[in-house]
Order: structure tokens, then sequence, then C-alpha cells
């Protein structure tokens, strides 16, 4: 069966870096994936977040689209709740250099725990 479009892209998805257009002021991008979902490393169960992104650019800003898809490259991962937004700050971190990055994963309760972990810095 032929994969389709998204999934192509989704499976090539890479964090890219645009100029940024106001280099001259300090300002706040936030941006909200509410649907974030990766499988849990111990049972394959999906895990369901909302992924929050708060930054300060410095020379660079993340393009959404490819957010957006490596976002949703998790979402067949194995990966713990705490490994996934580190992971997610560290690439953000590497690829744009910003002045201050904040990274929220929410993770919907399950099994009657409800997981946030924030990474905050540069």
């Amino acid at each position: 069966m032929e994969k389709k479009y998204g999934t192509k892209e989704i499976e090539q998805a890479e964090l890219e870096p645009w100029l940024n257009p106001s280099k001259e002021r300090d300002y706040t991008i936030e941006i909200t994936f509410p649907e974030f979902t990766c499988l849990c490393p111990r049972s394959g169960y999906p895990d369901f977040a909302k992924i929050e992104i708060s930054y300060v650019p410095q020379d660079f800003i993340v393009e959404l689209k490819s957010l957006k898809l490596y976002l949703n490259s998790y979402r067949d991962r194995h990966i713990s709740h705490e490994e996934v937004t580190n992971r997610i700050f560290s690439d953000i971190l590497s690829i744009i250099r910003p002045k201050k990055l904040s990274v929220v994963g929410d993770f919907h309760p399950r099994g009657n725990v409800h997981t946030v972990v924030r990474i905050e810095g540069p």
C-alpha cells in the first residue's frame, strides 16, 4: 500500500529555521499544539498532551509547518513524557538558539495520573 502524502511529510520532518524578521526588538512567540501524541514506552498505549512552546527569538524563528510536522513525528514513537518534552526543548534550542525558551508538556491523565513537564532556559 502506498503511503499517504501526510505520512511521507511527517517521516521526513525537520525543524526549519527562518530569519527573525524583527531582530531590532525582543518579542515573545507562543505556540500551542493541543493534539500531541506519542506512545508509552512501557505499555505501548497512546499518550496525549498539549505542548506549549514560548520563546524570545534571536537571529531565527521556527517555521510553523516544519514544527507541526516535527511534533507529529512523535506519534508512533515509544517515549516517556520527560524524554519527549526535553527532546523538543533541545531540538528547538539547537536549531534557532533563542534568547529564552520554554517548553511545557501537559499530558492528559491516564490511570489517574496527570503529568506536566516544564523546561525553561536557554
